[in-house]
This record gives C-alpha cells, structure tokens and sequence, in this order.
C-alpha cells in the first residue's frame, strides 16, 4: 500500500509532491504517484462544534444557561470544504501510513490532530518538520521522518489552547452580551490586547503637559565647534533659563572632562515574524496581517524564503552551510553589490549573533533561500529586501565609532556634549541611506519616540563621519547660548508595529533584548495568530485606524471597563495571559498537564459567569459610536481567523436581527478571590490560546428589563498611571514625560520628579513604580567609574521632590 501524505495548504502538497513524485498523476484534489499520495487540508477542515449542537436550548442566548462547558468536545467539519475531508477520508483507505506534513507548528499540529480524530485514522503517522519549501529541504525531511508520537505533547497543547479559547470565548461572550444587551466579543487574548489600547488612550487622555527651558550652548576650540547641553536640575522658569544664558554667552570656559571610547555595533538581530511586522509597519506601513500575508506568499508560492511564522531571531548549526549557500545565491541579483562584499568567515557556529542553537525552538530565524526569487509583486519585493539586507549584513564586520564625551565648564555651569565619530560603517554599507531598522538594545542618542509610544528623552549625541579633536588642557569660548522652551510630551497611540512589541512581552516596557527573549514565551498569542487577533479588534468594533494610528472606540471602552467592573479583570492582564502562554509551552515541551490546565479553565470560566450575573446592566449610551467614524474602522462581527479566538456565535436582540458574533477568546481572566485563585492555577498547569470564533446558528435572547446603569457605575477603570504622587498631602499622578516621571499637579507647585536617566540607567516604568511604592527597585547592574561591574539598588531618597539614591550591594 502507499502513503498518505497530508501538507496544510495545496501549494505545499504540489511542492513535495514534485519533489517525491516528480511523475505523479494530478487528480486536481490530490496527486498520486508509484508510492506516494500528496493531498492537502486547505487549512482548519475542522472546528469545534458550537454549543447548540449539543443541545438545542443554546440556540438562543440566555445568561440563565450559562456556563457551557462540554464533558467532551465535538468535532464538526467546515461544510465550505467538506468535499477535501471526504477525498481525506477515501485516501486514507487506500494507505497503511500517513505523513503530517502540516505546518511545523503548534496550529499545523492541531490541524492534523482534528483530521486525524473526527476520521478515525488509525494508521502509523511520520511527522515531516522542516523550516522551507526548497527542494533540497523537502528530500532531506523525508530522509529523516520523525515519529509522530514525538510531537504528541504539542498535540496536547494546541487542543487545550483551542478548547480553552472556545470556553472562555463562548461563555464570556455570552455571558457579557445578554448582560448588557450588547453584542460584546470576549477572549482570552484579543481581551487583554484590547485593555493594552485602552490603558494607553486613557494615559494620553489623562496626560497633563509640564513646560520647561533646556539651555544649550555652542563652543569653539581652533577649528572645532560643539553644542554641548547644561547639566542640572530642570527649569521650570522662563527667566532663569534666559539668565542662565546670558551668564554663559561669550564667555571663556574650560574643558572639566573629555573622556575617548571606542565601540563597536554589531548587526541587528535576523527578522522572527513579529520584528519583521514591527519594521514593515513602520518602513512600509504594512499591516500585520499584510505582512504576514506577504511574508507566506514568498515562502509558499515563491519558496524565496525559511518559515515565516517563527519566534527565533537565530539558526541552528546545521544552518550555517546554508546560509553560506544562500549568500552565494544572491549573486547575479539585484543584491549582486552587497553579497559580494559579504565574507563567510564571519558567520560561522561560534558567532552567537546569528548561531544560538539555546534559542531555537521549533523555527529558526527568517532568511532567504538559496532559490533565486522572480516574478515577485511589488510588495513581496519590499518585504523580501528587508529580509535579504538583513540577512547579508551579518556577513559583515561591525560598525566601528569613537565617543568622544565633553564636560565643558563656563561660569561654574556645565554643559555636555557627547559626540559619536564614525570610523567603519562596516554592516551599516547594506543599508546605504537607509535605516537599517530594529532588532538590538536601543540605542540612546536618537531622540524621537521609542517603540512603545512614548517619547523618549532628547539626548546631545551628535553622529558625525568628520574628524573631532579636542585639547583638554586648552580653553573652549562660548559663542553662543540659548534657551528654549519644551514641553513633556504623552506617550503615542498605538501602531499595529508598537502593539505588536506590547504583545510580546505581555504588554511590559521591556527595551533589554535578552529580556525580551526570555518573554517570548509568554507573550500575547503566538507570531502566528497576532496579527489575527489586530484584525479580529477592527471586526468586532472595538478599534479604528486612523492613519497608522490605532483608536479605540466607545464600544471597545466600553468592553474593558465592564469586563474590569465586573471582578474578572484579569481577563482583561497581558502579564496574567502571558504566562498561561508560557504554560501551553510547557505542556508543549511535557513539563506541564494538560487536564490541570483545563481543569482550572473551567473553573475561571464558571467565575466570569458568576461575576456577570451579579453586575449591573450598562446604558446602551455606552457603546454608541461617534456619527462621523474613523476611515478605517472596523465592523462588528465581520469574519474572524482560525488562528485569532474561537468563541461565541450570534443571533438576534429583542428580535432585532444581528450580525452573528464569533467569541474571542484573547484576554486574561480571573479576578479577585476565586479569579485570581482559578487564574493562577492555570499559569501553574498549561496555557490556553486565543479563541476562533465559527459560525453559528444560535439566536440572542432578549435580557430581562432593568434600569440600566450608566457606564461609569458599570465600572469605569481609572487612567493608566505609573504610580500616585508619594510627595505628602500631594494626590497627584506620576506621568512619564520625555526626560522624567513628573506629578500631574506641577501646575499647583508639586515639584516630585524621577529622571529617566539616573545613576547610568534609563529607567522603565516597572523601576518607578518600585521606587515610589516599595521605596527602592530591585538588584541592578552598575559600572563604577573604572567599568568594573557591581549589583546595586536605587531607593527613593526624598518622596517630596522624587530624588534619588545609589544603594550598593556588592
């Protein structure tokens, strides 16, 4: 007999087809050769049944039968593409063995797993992994065919993330709508992104502007000229900063401090999908979705690059010869220039830059093939440069620069320069004019607005390619003087590239790159369903686009604050949903049960139940939408993704018809008591994922009159703040601005101020909130001034004007 293999998508199929059976019959839904039959899934060929087929009374949305939760859930086939299972089902008849060779990943896994179950196959299964479609890694994965029981505990995560996001989905979505006679989409992570947005509209809602006077003067030694910017604490008053000025302008000053180092910057890291989605939107303006779309045409159709769909921003070993070979690919391009200029030598296994094999899980990073790309669109040609230039910079030596820092001392005041002396470009060649991108610590100097949306401090580094020289035992004149006004500036609304940053750390302002990666496993969804669950905000009327710019709507403000009043506001954490993450990854890996996992779900989603019945209707004022919309917005109950929330169905209200709405199950749950309890047990056990909302045949029932509650009683969440005001009697709230963490009462004479620089250390809003709340943050790296590392501390030392001490440890 032969055997079945079963790819996820019919270009998949044709491609190993052509490799393992070149003479293979086309039969249009399969291709059948000598020992091989290749078919393919066409994607989810099944779902998860909806709760009216295991009873008819779900039909109809009551709060009175809620919870749902199944003993045993049903399978149910698409019916668009139930011809493709039953051709499935045919083949599988005619083999003795199968081969998944469905995505290598955890939603490819779940793919199989549900042919597999609702068909009854019980054949020996090989598992096909591997990272492209060329024909060289096709014939070497079928050389080296896993067991498919190696990946059975992947199989058991990805069912309980999809039976977890349809628990949490379909109840809480349920549950919230025929509350508040509202069609109101929940899930276990479009929820808490949604709360992500929200916290942050209301913190530049809430931002209170403090105006202040930056002083900066031009200096003259020989030949050289400088500006160097004063030192000291900030000037709230207009004519101080002029007087102070006016003391320096024309003034003789002396050189206190020049201080020479040289440093090297090495390549950004490779592109995973969601630093790729990061840069396009922000290079290209590509969605998320775009992107990833463009992104699966070049792997699929054009097999130009690895799998698009990974977390690792590294290769493996065995990698290395290949990167090699695509190099020498690209010559005789349109990268012809840039890949000449590339040396081998320098990406080898020893280069933890590129090889870090501890980093590596299912994917390696993203790289060009060695298959030369043609025929590309216009946009697959945008995308696939990025990736190439990318690529080949790591073939490159480091950029090389000389610091050159400046104390300049004028009328006992003192200002500073810091001056950044390109001597290499090095990698930065490939990129010519163009900036290379992300993928590193960020770099300070660049002023503008960091990833997360909030502006970032105005450093005085210069970048220059002339020589700088200075004598530090000579005099430096003053020649001019200046002072200007500036205000402290609110972080910036969401991008779907500065979201997509917050998803994968969980919403945390984490800018250390080894950090981050640490978070990846507990991130928002996974990179392959983030873009999903953007796309399923805009559809359930939750967000708008305006421009780049991500704008939550009444209906969406609306959706959290409920959620939040309520007492299920950890359905609505980003930290709380990216450890259940972390947990499906265990389970992935067999460090966690599933059964505990799904055991605590369905204890947290019987909670959301019993919260919702004892909160109060809202008006439906609360969601009404501006008369004059956003271009861009999104729609309720438009068509969601497999990959972004499986959830409720829809039906009519008060016997108006109404779009059928699919359950998002993306957010956290839990609240107090029982919520925290049921919640953290889950992050203890295994990890759901976001919930897919299908089609549905239910109808809404009409919820029984009660005078409706007003949104704000309903339970309005307060603004996002780092922290209260410590200074005493004060009642203010602390702001990050673009130097500091300032009070929201300045204008009534709080003078508390945190430095984001301090001490060597730009601090993070975690940092502030420890300071003024425990007095101190946790144990921190310093350097002395001989370089020499140290552990240290840094505790409040005065809570009336935010002043800072340096605690030692070590």
């Amino acid at each position: 007999m032969k055997t079945l293999v079963i790819a996820e998508k019919p270009d998949m199929g044709r491609n190993i087809a052509a490799v393992l059976e070149p003479k293979a019959t086309n039969k249009r839904s399969y291709l059948e050769g000598e020992r091989y039959i290749v078919t393919w899934a066409i994607g989810h060929l099944i779902g998860l049944a909806e709760p009216d087929l295991y009873d008819e009374k779900y039909k109809k949305w009551r709060f009175d039968d809620l919870p749902i939760i199944p003993e045993r859930f049903k399978l149910l086939p698409n019916p668009r593409t139930k011809d493709q299972l039953q051709v499935i089902r045919e083949l599988a008849g005619r083999c003795d063995r199968l081969v998944n060779a469905c995505d290598a990943g955890r939603e490819g896994q779940h793919i199989f797993s549900l042919i597999q179950r609702h068909l009854g196959l019980a054949q020996p299964v090989k598992r096909l992994w591997i990272s492209d479609l060329t024909a060289e890694t096709i014939r070497r994965g079928f050389e080296e065919l896993k067991d498919g029981a190696e990946y059975d505990n992947l199989t058991r995560a990805a069912q309980a993330r999809s039976e977890a996001d349809w628990l949490i989905g379909m109840n809480g979505s349920r549950a919230f709508t025929t509350k508040h006679n509202e069609l109101l989409s929940v899930g276990r992570v479009q929820t808490p992104v949604l709360a992500l947005i929200y916290d942050r509209q209301i913190q530049i809602e809430s931002f209170d502007s403090l105006k202040y006077y930056e002083v900066s003067a031009v200096f003259a030694q020989g030949e050289t000229t400088y500006r160097g910017l004063w030192q000291g604490e900030r000037i709230m008053d207009p004519a101080q900063a002029e007087r102070l000025a006016e003391k320096v302008r024309g003034k003789t000053g002396r050189i206190a401090s020049y201080e020479v180092k040289e440093t090297k910057e090495y390549p950004w890291r490779l592109y995973d999908l969601t630093l790729l989605q990061r840069e396009a939107n922000g290079k290209l303006g590509f969605s998320a979705k775009k992107t990833l779309d463009v992104a699966q045409a070049l792997y699929e159709k054009h097999k130009a690059i690895t799998y698009p769909r990974t977390n690792s921003n590294y290769v493996n070993n065995e990698n290395i010869p290949e990167m090699h070979r695509a190099l020498d690919a690209l010559r005789g391009t349109e990268f012809e220039a840039i890949a000449a200029g590339g040396n081998k030598r320098l990406v080898h296994t020893g280069n933890r830059g590129v090889c870090n094999p501890a980093k590596v899980e299912d994917h390696h990073a993203i790289m060009p093939t060695a298959k030369k790309a043609q025929g590309l669109s216009p946009d697959e040609r945008k995308l696939y440069e990025m990736i190439v230039r990318r690529f080949v910079s790591h073939f490159y030596p480091p950029a090389e620069y000389r610091v050159h820092t400046v104390l300049t001392e004028v009328e006992r005041e003192t200002f500073k320069t810091t001056v950044k002396q390109l001597l290499s470009p090095g990698w930065k060649v490939v990129y010519g004019d163009q900036q290379p991108g992300s993928g590193a610590p960020p770099k300070k100097g660049k002023g503008g607005a960091s990833e997360d949306g909030a502006e970032q401090e105005r450093e005085e580094e210069e970048e220059t390619n002339a020589p700088f020289e200075l004598d530090a035992a000579k005099e430096a004149a003053c020649v001019e003087a200046e002072a200007k006004a500036k205000e402290t500036q609110p972080p910036k609304a969401f991008t779907e590239g500065t979201l997509l940053k917050a998803m994968e750390s969980a919403g945390k302002q984490i800018e250390d790159e080894e950090l981050r990666d640490a978070m990846k496993d507990s991130g928002l969804g996974t990179p392959a369903t983030r873009a999903a669950t953007i796309e399923r905000l805009k559809q359930v009327g939750y967000v708008e686009m305006q421009g780049k710019k991500i704008v939550i709507t009444p209906k969406g403000r609306s959706a959290i604050q409920l959620i939040r009043g309520a007492g299920v506001e950890l359905l609505a954490s980003p930290e709380m949903t990216g450890q259940w993450e972390r947990r499906l990854n265990e389970i992935a890996r067999g460090q966690a049960s599933a059964e505990t996992f799904m055991a605590n779900v369905q204890k947290f989603t019987r909670l959301i139940v019993d919260k919702v019945r004892v909160q109060r209707p809202a008006a439906k004022a609360a969601f009404a939408r501006p008369e004059k919309p956003a271009k861009g917005g999104g729609r309720a109950g438009s068509r969601g993704s497999s990959d972004a929330d499986e959830g409720a169905g829809g039906g009519s209200v008060k016997g108006k018809a109404t779009r059928k709405p699919r359950a998002a199950a993306t957010g956290r749950v839990g609240s107090g008591g029982g919520g925290a309890a049921a919640a953290s047990a889950m992050a203890t056990s295994s990890r759901p994922d976001a919930a897919v909302g299908q089609r549905s045949r239910a109808s809404l029932a009409s919820a029984p009159d009660r005078k409706p509650a007003p949104p704000t009683q309903a339970a309005a969440a307060g603004p996002s703040v780092v922290a209260r005001c410590p200074r005493p009697g004060c009642g203010g709230q602390i702001f990050m601005g673009r130097k500091g963490y300032g009070c929201s009462h300045y204008k009534t004479g709080c003078k508390f101020v945190i430095w984001k620089d301090s001490f060597g250390k730009s601090l993070t809003d975690a940092m502030v909130s420890s300071l003024i709340e425990k007095g101190q943050t946790g144990k921190l790296k310093f350097k002395d001034e001989h370089g020499a590392s140290f552990d240290g501390r840094l505790t409040l030392a005065d809570p009336a004007t935010g002043a800072l001490k340096l605690e030692r440890l070590s």
